[in-house]
């Protein structure tokens, strides 16, 4: 096996993995957006067969950068980890992806690596963090934040409050970033659906790690919100919000 580093250089090469089609729009999204965060800090790296087949990824960045409601300092913040196949993800794939951080961390002298975790959409669960040493410091909503340790004497991270200004969104409003490649899909997708039904949808797009941060969702990167409430945390597909127009309205 080997993990290449995926670099502004070499992404047109290298894909970015859940995205493999180098002429799609999602690509080109999220391509714009790594570019862009190469600088603050946000590494990619693909875990590939001797045959060249990708088998999973991993993106993380410094905390203090990370695009998720998370406070730290000088720890490395893992955004996702995916290994696609459950074969693969019985092969400890999951944890060469995660030793590898690991290795960058201690070289880089950070304090620890976490990460947020979910049994819902969107996110890895916390079974591959905890084998290989992570432990639960914070919990909000669905949402876990795992810490391991790396100095003994490391401040554990902690959650922001995303539901504080949820209040503020009244209306229709969708928040989103391209850190994950099928938002595009889905703004247009909303938009679409919410002028079929004549719904005024205000779009914001998220373009900085502190707007993240600051966002009203635990995910950090997209919300869709209504009258001061939090419909979705994650990407949904047009039929599901056609469905949750429906249910509105008859209220």
């Amino acid at each position: 096996m080997k993990i290449i580093q995926v670099t502004p250089e070499n992404v047109q090469k290298e894909t970015l993995y859940c995205v493999k089609d180098i002429t799609s729009p999602a690509f080109d999204s999220k391509r714009k957006w790594f570019e862009k965060r190469y600088a603050e800090g946000v590494r990619m790296k693909i875990l590939k067969d001797d045959e060249d087949n990708m088998l999973g990824f991993i993106e993380y960045v410094p905390v203090e950068q990370a695009w998720r409601p998370i406070e730290g300092h000088n720890l490395m913040f893992i955004h996702c980890i995916m290994v696609h196949s459950k074969k693969d993800r019985e092969k400890g794939n999951g944890s060469i992806l995660i030793n590898e951080v690991e290795r960058e961390s201690l070289e880089a002298k950070m304090d620890g690596i976490c990460a947020m975790v979910s049994k819902g959409a969107w996110m890895a669960d916390k079974t591959v963090f905890e084998k290989n040493g992570f432990i639960p410091v914070d919990h909000k909503g669905r949402f876990d934040l795992l810490f391991k340790k790396l100095n003994p004497s490391a401040k554990n991270p902690e959650l922001l409050d995303w539901t504080v200004t949820q209040k503020e969104y009244q209306g229709w409003h969708l928040l989103y970033a391209d850190q994950c490649p099928w938002h595009q899909k889905s703004v247009t997708d909303l938009l679409n659906t919410a002028m079929d039904f004549d719904i005024d949808l205000k779009i914001h797009e998220i373009k900085t790690a502190q707007e993240a941060k600051n966002a009203p969702s635990g995910y950090g990167t997209f919300g869709l919100l209504h009258d001061g409430k939090l419909v979705s945390d994650h990407y949904i597909s047009a039929t599901r919000f056609r469905n949750i127009l429906k249910k509105a309205m008859v209220k």
